[in-house]
């Protein structure tokens, strides 16, 4: 037994694929092959040598366990076996990890409680960590999206809690786009089909893919071809938001304010025409039909078919956000941060083109006093019979500077009236 090196100590060179799988299921005991693997010496302040590994499948008490001490790496000094049970040898986004290391540096003379809190194991966890992203990131894109469906909660995770790593996990990160039905995409590939003189990543946080494809919020940038992140798990929100940005790119929730698309003279010119239009319809809605209820009215950017949309404030929770938060199994009723974030009136963001908001505007133009038209103003079902529009009304297209690029299907009078429908029938009231 004795004769025998520990696999560690031997050359990589000299050990085969075979050897390595037969000891991580030892070490694991794991009745598959690992994902992927790495072996390394680390040298400089202190020198150990370690192999680490990931496994194919994520264990099924993952998050029930999540933040208590469960660690999988082995610690050994000098060949010796010590322990398996160091606190955060990993972080708790990267428990699923196997491995050990073996250092000459750390004294041996010493109990567990001492050891572990020696500088030296400091610099240790520090480089594992460092060594675990490298080797996320190298896996083939087969094999990573295999990856990304065990364990890509953890690595979101990593992006809330792991400040220092926080930029090496933002590009191990994928989501669904518009881009694609079926592939998720990377936020390098999305920079990369950014539009010229795009300046943000935009997103948009729901249930489901379905939710956020039908939102609002995303019409006029999928109609003008920009590219839409869509997240759809309750962590996702709260990962994007962890981020001040990539790549020099900084995300832009497209349901809050901020929404820019085009800083154009003529587009300027002609906004501030139509606000100065509806400027007495906007100040009736915040004033008088709608007071107590929203911080403004405006003029919106991104509407193309809806008639109107709630826009979170930048500081304000989005409407996911707000239900997640609500439905947290802890929250406290009486939370000073969720009372904060919650309370923040949301802005009323109004179509211009659309034949609802324009006889909505004829009636206030005519008396401001109407009570039918504020009682309109509350409730959007049934809105077009209300105001005697017709059904078939079509909603004015937008004066557009450039093409809208061949590849972007323009929406139908058809798809308007489906959309519409669909719009009204999810939101009864603001």
């Amino acid at each position: 037994m004795n004769s025998v090196k520990p696999i560690w100590t031997r050359k990589q060179a000299d050990i085969t694929d075979e050897e390595y799988n037969e000891f991580y299921k030892n070490l694991s005991k794991d009745s598959d092959e690992p994902l992927a693997k790495v072996h390394f010496v680390a040298e400089g302040e202190v020198t150990f040598k370690s192999i680490l590994f990931v496994p194919k499948s994520s264990p099924h008490d993952t998050f029930q366990n999540y933040g208590k001490n469960i660690d999988n790496i082995k610690m050994y000094v000098r060949r010796v076996f010590i322990t398996d049970n160091f606190e955060d040898m990993m972080p708790k986004y990267l428990s699923f990890v196997r491995g050990m290391v073996d250092s000459d540096d750390l004294p041996l003379n010493v109990s567990r409680e001492t050891l572990q809190q020696h500088k030296l194991l400091k610099v240790i966890k520090k480089k594992l960590v460092r060594k675990t992203l490298d080797m996320i990131k190298k896996i083939e894109k087969e094999d990573y999206d295999k990856f990304w469906k065990e364990f890509s909660t953890n690595i979101k995770l990593g992006v809330i809690e792991d400040n220092s790593n926080r930029t090496r996990l933002a590009k191990l990160l994928k989501f669904f786009s518009s881009n694609s039905d079926t592939e998720q995409t990377s936020l390098a590939e999305y920079v990369e089909r950014m539009k010229e003189k795009q300046e943000a990543i935009f997103f948009v946080a729901g249930t489901s893919r379905e939710e956020v494809e039908k939102s609002p919020f995303v019409e006029r940038l999928l109609k003008k071809g920009y590219e839409v992140l869509y997240l759809t798990e309750p962590v996702d929100e709260y990962c994007v938001q962890a981020l001040p940005e990539f790549d020099g790119k900084k995300f832009q929730n497209v349901a809050k304010e901020g929404l820019k698309l085009d800083d154009s003279e003529k587009s300027k010119e002609r906004k501030e025409a139509l606000e100065k239009e509806y400027e007495p319809l906007m100040k009736w809605l915040k004033e008088d039909a709608l007071k107590d209820k929203i911080e403004k009215a405006a003029v919106s950017d991104r509407l193309t078919s809806s008639p109107c949309a709630l826009v979170a404030s930048s500081y304000g929770w989005s409407g996911n956000m707000e239900r997640i938060m609500k439905a947290q199994a802890y929250a406290k009723a009486q939370d000073a941060s969720q009372s904060f974030y919650s309370s923040q009136k949301k802005t009323l963001e109004i179509n211009t083109r659309h034949p609802l908001i324009k006889e909505l505007k004829t009636k206030v133009d005519a008396d401001a006093n109407d009570q039918t038209a504020k009682d309109l103003a509350v409730s959007r079902r049934m809105l077009r019979l209300s105001l005697d529009v017709p059904l078939d009304a079509k909603i004015d297209e937008e004066p557009e500077e450039e093409a809208v690029a061949d590849d972007v299907e323009e929406i139908t009078d058809a798809d308007d009236e489906k959309k519409e429908e669909s719009t009204e029938d999810a939101h009864d009231e603001l």
